[in-house]
């Protein structure tokens, strides 16, 4: 254990709450967004039949893309002076491109084949996620800079991720929306899933556009002066031009993936997030044909439930982790998080089951530690990763790190929805088959539903063990970044850390 004393966070380095909350909003857009496209896919199976190998690609493919725009984004953004700053002018554009192309994206034309369908969904995916990307990215970047404040920024985190977790209270019950006919319908008034889709897809562009909008209105950019000096001074040094710039991308992407603890966080993430979106759709499945036997209104409203209890119980996970992440570290929280996640999976062998539909609620609070924990601290510690990279670069790349950061979780996410479908395929299912699916097959989606997250997070603990960036390194960092801009050291006070809260070792 070490001994160094807790910082006391500084007046000048706190978020004002109406900041948090605009913050938030982008959270909550993000999430949004990522839910709904991955979630929504499921249409592509039950409601026109698609093969659930070619499902997957369309999750997978218009990921691979994002290989070069995100860094790209990243990169232009970090660069950018304006009068309106780095990031705003892009996440306020990009909200509206992201939501009107996302609402496109599920105006399905009826009747077509499958080729249709799916070269349809690909070429309108990859212009739906260069517009996601034109928002997300620089808002991620974004709030990297709000504070430099090691134990602020967790509590930014958290409170971005507790509003983010908002739209996955909602996102579970997409395909209930979708089928009930309640809500949408086709052209003939009937109830049909892919209309469902269509209407429910203009409701979540709506408000995506209307939420994304504020961190660009309401936020300002703390590090817009230093980023503009140490643009300016490379500029001087090197000079300018396509070639130039050109230049300068390639070598700063080469030095954030040079970036040891960075790749580790990177790693530790692609894990957590991966196992769990590997097997989200084998939930709707294990829970419809397992435990309901095919019956798909029930299992649909079971699994919602399930989903609305985990998203609700999230919020006191992100509360939690970020109250622990203060008195024992990122890293050690990151620790306990995903360690009680672990445990959540393992129930769902044995609370998934057909004579107590019911239990299939009980593993949901468990399950929540992973994500709730995983969104709060993850981002929390890469800004520290940004002060260390600055401090032996003397550059700015928050837009740089966090377009690899999150293009690390969207790799996750084409590599499971994927993986996931192959996996499905590998198991014998058979969407004729309905309610009367083999015995193997039921037993290799449950095997596949448990196991599948307890694996790669045991895997990321591992791999999180040797971060090295400790509060004592980050003050640190701090206070010489401080001198260097001419500063001084940082106003934070310090406190003995209290008997019962150890600090990183």
């Amino acid at each position: 254990m070490s001994s160094a004393a807790h910082t006391r966070t500084a007046a000048e380095d706190r978020v004002r709450f109406a900041h948090r909350l605009a913050y938030g909003a982008g959270a909550f857009v993000n999430n949004l967004l990522a839910a709904a496209s991955g979630g929504m896919m499921i249409v592509l199976n039950l409601g026109l039949g698609m093969n659930p190998a070619l499902v997957g690609l369309l999750g997978a493919l218009p990921r691979l893309t994002d290989a070069f725009t995100d860094p790209l984004m990243g990169f232009i953004s970090d660069r950018t002076q304006s009068r309106w700053g780095r990031r705003r002018p892009y996440i306020f554009a990009g909200a509206f491109a992201a939501a009107l192309l996302f609402a496109l994206l599920w105006q399905l034309p009826g009747g077509r084949s499958e080729t249709f369908y799916f070269v349809w969904f690909l070429a309108g995916s990859i212009l739906f996620y260069m517009g996601y990307t034109v928002f997300a990215t620089p808002w991620v970047a974004l709030g990297y800079e709000l504070t430099p404040d090691y134990h602020e920024r967790t509590r930014l985190m958290g409170t971005q991720n507790f509003i983010g977790q908002l739209a996955y209270v909602v996102s579970p019950w997409f395909l209930w929306i979708m089928n009930s006919g309640r809500f949408f319908r086709d052209a003939a008034g009937a109830p049909d899933q892919v209309a469902g889709a269509a209407g429910l897809a203009v409701v979540v562009a709506l408000v995506a556009a209307g939420l994304g909008i504020l961190p660009a209105v309401f936020l300002r950019e703390r590090m817009r002066a230093v980023a503009a000096a140490e643009v300016a001074e490379a500029r001087r040094a090197e000079g300018g031009g396509l070639k130039r710039n050109l230049a300068d991308f390639l070598r700063g992407f080469g030095v954030t993936l040079s970036n040891a603890p960075f790749l580790k966080l990177c790693a530790a993430t692609f894990l957590v997030f991966n196992g769990f979106i590997l097997i989200s759709s084998f939930q709707f499945y294990v829970i419809i044909y397992y435990v309901f036997g095919g019956d798909q209104a029930a299992g649909a409203k079971y699994a919602g439930w399930a989903g609305s209890v985990g998203a609700v119980s999230t919020f006191a996970v992100v509360a939690f982790v970020t109250w622990l992440s203060t008195r024992i570290g990122k890293r050690r929280a990151f620790f306990v998080s995903t360690g009680v996640s672990i445990v959540g999976y393992g129930l769902k062998w044995i609370c998934y089951n057909p004579d107590l539909p019911w239990l299939v609620v009980v593993p949901a609070p468990l399950m929540a530690f992973g994500l709730g924990g995983l969104f709060t601290l993850m981002p929390s510690m890469v800004a520290d990763v940004v002060d260390t990279d600055e401090l032996k670069t003397h550059e700015r790349r928050e837009g740089m790190f966090g377009s690899i950061f999150w293009w690390t979780v969207k790799l996750g996410l084409a590599a499971a929805l994927a993986g996931g479908g192959y996996l499905l395929n590998a198991t014998g299912f058979d969407v004729v088959l309905e309610g009367a699916q083999a015995a193997r097959t039921i037993t290799m989606m449950r095997l596949f539903d448990a196991g599948v997250p307890m694996v790669t997070s045991a895997v990321a603990i591992w791999i999180v063990v040797a971060f090295p960036i400790t509060e004592a390194r980050a003050r640190a960092v701090r206070e010489e970044l401080e001198r260097r801009r001419g500063r001084g050291a940082p106003a934070a006070a310090l406190a003995d850390p209290p008997a019962d809260a150890p600090t990183e070792a």
